[in-house]
């Protein structure tokens, strides 16, 4: 049995009604919301990215030859069959990599620079097959002294396997407009 789909929403005045996450583009026309604004990214917020991320042999690959980290751990499965892990250990730039790209879709899709990645840490290794999921928390925030028009974010990003093993941790400073209304308006964004 075939049931038909659920109509959307509407206003009163017939239009349809905004999902959230979206902004208005015209008539029954939205566009998706990319980087929170400075004020949605206040202190304490913790912001869990989705969708999560299983690492590839061809992400760990192709991260290494890019990078130059031909490290035998990363890339040859007879070596890394014979260490203490039993089998190839990704490279931490390629893990470094894909959680810092999980998170730019909400805390800092707008920026307009990446100041910093501090305090990195990697305590437990990673392997071709983990899902990866990452968090955010705002840790400070302050307008730019030198950036009028701009905002100063630090969060710490932590990175965790389908076991929930903590992978990765650091923090990381950026810069976000504090209208990013205006940013998308300029931008068609």
């Amino acid at each position: 049995m075939t049931t038909a789909p659920t109509p959307a929403p509407h206003t009163a005045a017939g239009d349809i009604a905004q999902p959230t996450g979206y902004r208005r583009i015209g008539p029954g026309r939205f566009r998706e919301n990319v980087g929170l604004g400075y004020d949605e990214l206040t202190v304490g917020l913790v912001i869990e990215h989705r969708p999560g991320r299983t690492v590839t042999d061809t992400d760990n690959l192709l991260g290494t030859m890019l990078t130059g980290n031909v490290a035998p751990i990363h890339t040859d499965a007879h070596y890394a069959a014979q260490t203490r892990h039993g089998r190839i250990v990704v490279c931490a730039s390629v893990t470094l990599g894909l959680v810092a790209g999980m998170t730019v879709r909400s805390t800092s899709g707008l920026t307009t620079a990446n100041l910093g990645l501090d305090n990195a840490r990697f305590p437990h290794p990673v392997y071709v097959g983990d899902t990866l999921h990452a968090e955010s928390e705002v840790l400070t925030r302050r307008h730019s002294a030198s950036r009028p028009g701009e905002g100063l974010l630090t969060c710490a990003v932590r990175a965790l396997n389908q076991h929930d093993e903590l992978v990765l941790q650091f923090e990381r400073t950026f810069l976000v407009p504090l209208d990013p209304t205006a940013v998308r308006n300029v931008h068609n964004y």
